[in-house]
């Protein structure tokens, strides 16, 4: 029998995350009958509070997070941390107050065994975590998904932009 340290740092990176990115629907497979309506808004929490864990990664590997750049690169990052190395994306800078993070490929849409599930409940876990964490990161920006693989798109799009402000906040200053 092998032991724990015999096993590359790699394989066992790899078979944890396919193991993270297989939990979801595993957990949707059982409790969503059991939960009824409210599966989704609980597991919506679950993913938004994930958010904190990707702060935490953030702050403890003291990632930048000073521009719509860095805060790609640092969600990058975490995500690979998160999902493995089958996890790949780019970054395309398109100012200090704009970027793009375009995943070309996410274990979460193909760990999930059906197409309904795909089609719905793995954009809406991604989308409450990735949503929530950069104003979490950066309170002066957000994102928003342009295009999403889980979707039927050929690859994510996730754009990050400095926030606008509140046309009611501008007039009381």
């Amino acid at each position: 029998m092998s032991d724990l340290k015999s096993i590359p740092d790699d394989v066992k990176w790899r078979l944890a995350a396919k193991m993270a990115a297989l939990l979801p629907a595993l957990y949707e497979s059982a409790f969503r009958d059991v939960a009824g309506d409210r599966y989704d808004e609980i597991e919506q929490g679950i993913w938004m509070e994930i958010s904190c864990v990707v702060d935490d990664i953030v702050r403890d590997l003291s990632l930048p997070v000073g521009n719509a750049g860095e805060l790609a690169d640092s969600l990058r990052t975490v995500m690979a941390i998160l999902f493995g190395p089958d996890y790949k994306s780019e970054t395309l800078e398109f100012s200090n107050d704009g970027a793009v993070v375009l995943v070309k490929r996410c274990p979460l849409p193909e760990r999930c065994p059906g197409e309904k599930q795909r089609d719905t409940s793995t954009f809406q876990r991604c989308m409450a975590l990735t949503l929530t964490t950069i104003p979490q990161l950066n309170k002066r920006y957000s994102a928003r998904f342009v295009r999403a693989m889980c979707t039927g798109d050929r690859q994510c799009e996730l754009k990050i932009e400095a926030t606008k402000p509140d046309k009611n906040q501008s007039e009381k200053k």
